[in-house]
């Protein structure tokens, strides 16, 4: 529970009470205003409500998250394999807590018989000309 009063997230719980207190705040102005006869005030006097919710709902996770993810020390035994239970097996590697994006590299696709299309390379060689000479008309393309 100590992992929830560092600095850092000092900063992140008064964050939350002030925006959510700030949009509680501004939609009881939008009640006011709504009763004073702005029609269109009463969806904003929805709406103000919904984005507190969804701060709280941000924050909740965020501490759950923080709460469930190892504790700094134990990030080295984490990162360890785990031994399985079984004797002279291999040890089973444990899940990260936070996943990585892949990379993936696209190669374009070579031609499935190997040899260039004739109309792409013109199309080709006429989009570069139009690279090449920003300020032409489609209709100067001089091929």
């Amino acid at each position: 529970m100590n992992r929830l009063w560092t600095p850092a997230w000092i900063v992140r719980h008064v964050a939350m009470v002030v925006l959510v207190a700030g949009c509680l705040g501004m939609g009881w102005w939008q009640v006011t205003r709504a009763a004073g006869g702005n029609a269109i005030s009463f969806g904003y006097a929805i709406e103000w409500p919904v984005f507190a919710g969804f701060v709280i709902f941000v924050w909740w996770r965020e501490v759950r998250q923080a709460l469930r993810a190892a504790p700094p020390g134990d990030a080295q035994q984490a990162a360890d394999p785990v031994p399985s239970a079984a004797a002279g097996t291999e040890p089973v590697a444990t899940t990260p807590a936070v996943r990585r994006p892949v990379r993936v590299v696209r190669v374009p696709a070579a031609p499935a018989d190997g040899a260039d299309d004739a109309e792409l390379a013109a199309y080709n060689s006429y989009l570069s000309w139009l690279n090449a000479n920003p300020g032409a008309r489609p209709g100067d393309y001089p091929g």
